[in-house]
This record gives structure tokens, C-alpha cells and sequence, in this order.
């Protein structure tokens, strides 16, 4: 394999019973049918900042490749439902409807991971449907799971994060209270009258009164300061951590861990110069240092300085900046990735990818040797479209 071959940075996705692969210029998805045969198919990657140059630009082109990467991972995932399935669709009896799996199946690639590292879930489908019911309502379905995950996401890491954060500070007595101002409405010195006079609330009023009064005192707006989006970050990783443990101990997902762990050992395989054989994938790391879960890090860190520099007296407009500024979040992730991943043996690059490797012992699992086939035949495919495949790594298959 010549240098610049090797230079070509790869990366995937595990999927039902498969694996998407992705170079620079294109990408294929490589699946493994109920009757042991492997389909696959290969595409080009548009390149939008030809047509866009201002997506060229440092930040802009990481919030460009997130969207490009979340729709093609959910284009794969439903690629590999139909094929998965196929066998079972002709007999008149099966279509999957859309359930959530973990976004942290995101594999390493060109954007480092970032589409892995922002928490949340992703739709697969998991039940059957006829034919018929898949004709009518398959797309309105996967239309309304996506939604659902999005609405999901948001209320679960981004406002349970930030409401109970808020709550904590005026608990602990963290909070500092803000100073009236003129542009203090009445609502908001009513909000700060409820919080001064809370604890003269008399007990013998009804136990609703007490509790809206309570209410409303915990969700007295308090500014963000750099400790107050550290707490939210961490409660976010909680969630995040305590969501893939939930769904590691989920049987069906066994499969996608360990279809991850194959895409993992093949990249690695490229990495270091080998024939892309199985026996060669057979003996790698499942664990990858730009796996989207060594890059929560840099989310986590990124997100808590911006949310402190854009911050309002306001849980409302707190909640909205924080939603508004996740592309920026993505972007300035993946201008810190891309230099880090430039000198991966620094001290920085491993101190930021440490817990991700940690945590890949969950969401990886050992593959074997029919699931590394498969994660191999995605790279192979991938490569040949790019500009300057790499044919010398193109090796028979043990």
C-alpha cells in the first residue's frame, strides 16, 4: 500500500447485520442476508462545499459533515433493515417499524466521530409488518420515528439536563440572585419574590400551594456560569452513560456492538498497511481512539465554555441558545478533532480519547470471522470509488 493510500482516513458505522464504510469521497453498506449471502451497495459522497464554498470554511464544514453524516447513517440503518429482512418481506410477512438505538454505533471517520459523540438515539427498525402496511405507511413511519428521536433527544440532554442543574443551584444555595434592573419585568421580580420568601411559606396551607410555590422557586431562572454548565455536562454524560449500559443489556443489540467491533478491527487493518483479509482483521483492537465515544470530551468541554459565553436570565432563551448552538458545538468539535487526529500519539489526543476507549468495551463486542467479511467487503467497496483506489490492499478474502 503506498503512503497515500494509507493516508486515506476510514471509518463506519455498525448497522443491523452489517456495516457502512466510509472514505473520504464515498461510502457502501455491506449486509449479511438471513440466507448467508452479502449484498452491498456503493456511492460517491457529494461534495457540497463544491457547490457551497462557504461550507469550506473552519467550523462551517463540521456543521456541514454532522448533517451529511447523520442522514447517511439513518440511509444506512434502513438500507440494512430492507436487506436483513428481504427474504421475509417476499414472503408476504415482514417490514420493520422504528425503535432507538444508541447514536455511539457511530464509527471513526473523517469527521473524527462527532456524529457518535453528540448523545442521543438513532431509529432502527425492529418489528415486523406486512407488505401491504409497509407500502401504505413505511415512509410516514420512519418520517415520524425520526421526529420522535429528535424530540427525544433534545427533552432528555438538553432540557432534563439543564432544569435539574437549575434546581440544584437554587437548592444548594449556589445561585447568586440577579440584580433588578429596569428592564426587570413583573413577572420576573414576582419569580424573584416567590424564591426570597419561600421559606415563610406557612405549612398549614394546601400541600398543591406548597409544592407550585417549591416549583417555581427551583425553576427560578439562574445564569450560567462555567460551574453551572460543568454540573449540566456531567448530568448529561450520566444519562448518556446510563442509557448505553441500559441498552447493552438489550439482546438484540449484541449483534450491532459486535458488528461495530468488526468495523473497528477492519479499520485498523487499513491503518497499519495490511492486505484487507480477515485473518488480518482477526487479531486488531475492537477499541478505536477516534471511535465517536473517545470524542465526548471535546463535546462536553466545547459545549460548557460556549454555553457560558452565550447565557441569559432566562431558562426559555438558555434552553434555545443551547439548541441553536449545537452546530456550532459539532463544528468547533470537529476543528479540535482534526488536529488532535493529525498527532495521535500527543499526550492531548490520548488524554481526550481515554474514556472513549474505556467505554468502547461496552459498546463493542468481539466479531467473528463472518462479521469481519462483512465490514471488510463495505471498505473494499468504498475504495473502489475513490479517485486513487487502493488495488494493492484489495487481497483475496481468507
Amino acid at each position: 500500500m503506498s503512503t497515500n493510500e494509507r493516508d486515506l482516513i476510514v471509518g463506519g458505522q455498525a448497522v443491523i447485520e452489517g456495516v457502512m464504510m466510509r472514505t473520504p469521497n464515498a461510502y457502501a453498506i455491506a449486509v449479511r442476508k438471513a440466507d448467508g449471502t452479502i449484498v452491498n451497495t456503493a456511492a460517491r459522497l457529494p461534495k457540497w462545499s463544491d457547490k457551497y464554498p462557504l461550507l469550506k470554511l473552519p467550523v462551517l464544514r463540521g456543521s456541514a459533515v454532522l448533517v451529511q453524516s447523520m442522514g447517511l447513517g439513518i440511509k444506512a440503518l434502513n438500507f440494512s433493515a430492507n436487506e436483513a429482512f428481504a427474504d421475509a418481506q417476499e414472503a408476504e410477512v415482514e417490514q420493520v417499524e422504528f425503535a432507538l438505538t444508541p447514536a455511539v454505533i457511530e464509527g471513526e471517520g473523517d469527521f473524527a466521530g462527532v456524529t457518535g459523540a453528540v448523545p442521543g438515539l438513532f431509529p432502527i427498525p425492529t418489528q415486523k409488518r406486512s407488505k401491504d402496511e409497509m407500502k401504505k405507511g413505511g415512509t410516514t413511519a420512519a418520517a415520524g420515528s425520526i421526529i420522535f428521536a429528535l424530540i427525544f433527544n433534545v427533552l432528555l440532554f438538553v432540557a432534563a439536563p439543564l432544569l435539574l442543574t437549575n434546581a440544584l443551584f437554587i437548592a444548594a444555595g449556589w445561585a447568586p440572585t440577579p440584580a433588578v434592573t429596569s428592564t426587570t419585568t413583573p413577572e420576573t421580580q414576582a419569580q424573584a419574590n416567590d424564591s426570597a420568601n419561600v421559606a415563610t411559606e406557612s405549612v398549614d396551607k394546601p400541600w398543591y400551594t406548597r409544592g407550585w410555590t417549591a416549583t417555581k422557586t427551583y425553576l427560578h431562572p439562574v445564569r450560567p456560569s462555567i460551574a453551572f454548565n460543568l454540573v449540566d455536562g456531567v448530568i448529561r454524560m450520566s444519562f448518556f452513560l446510563i442509557m448505553i449500559f441500559s441498552f447493552s443489556l438489550l439482546k438484540d443489540l449484541r449483534r450491532v456492538f459486535e458488528y461495530h467491533g468488526a468495523e473497528h478491527k477492519t479499520v485498523f487493518t487499513w491503518e497499519r498497511g495490511l492486505p484487507l483479509t480477515v485473518a488480518n482483521a482477526r487479531p486488531q483492537p475492537r477499541q478505536h481512539p477516534r471511535c465517536g465515544t473517545s470524542f465526548l470530551m471535546i463535546v462536553m468541554l466545547v459545549s460548557i465554555v460556549l454555553f457560558s459565553v452565550v447565557k441569559f436570565d432566562s431558562l426559555i432563551y438558555n434552553f434555545l441558545v443551547r439548541i441553536a448552538l449545537i452546530p456550532i458545538v459539532a463544528g468547533l468539535s470537529y476543528e479540535i478533532i482534526r488536529v488532535s487526529a493529525k498527532k495521535e500519539s500527543g499526550w492531548f489526543f490520548k488524554v481526550i480519547t481515554r474514556p472513549g476507549v474505556w467505554l468502547q468495551n461496552i459498546t463493542t463486542q468481539e466479531p467473528d470471522d463472518q462479521q469481519l467479511e462483512v465490514a471488510i467487503e463495505a471498505l473494499k467497496e468504498s475504495l473502489k470509488l475513490e479517485p486513487q483506489p487502493a488495488e494493492a490492499a484489495l487481497a483475496p478474502m481468507s
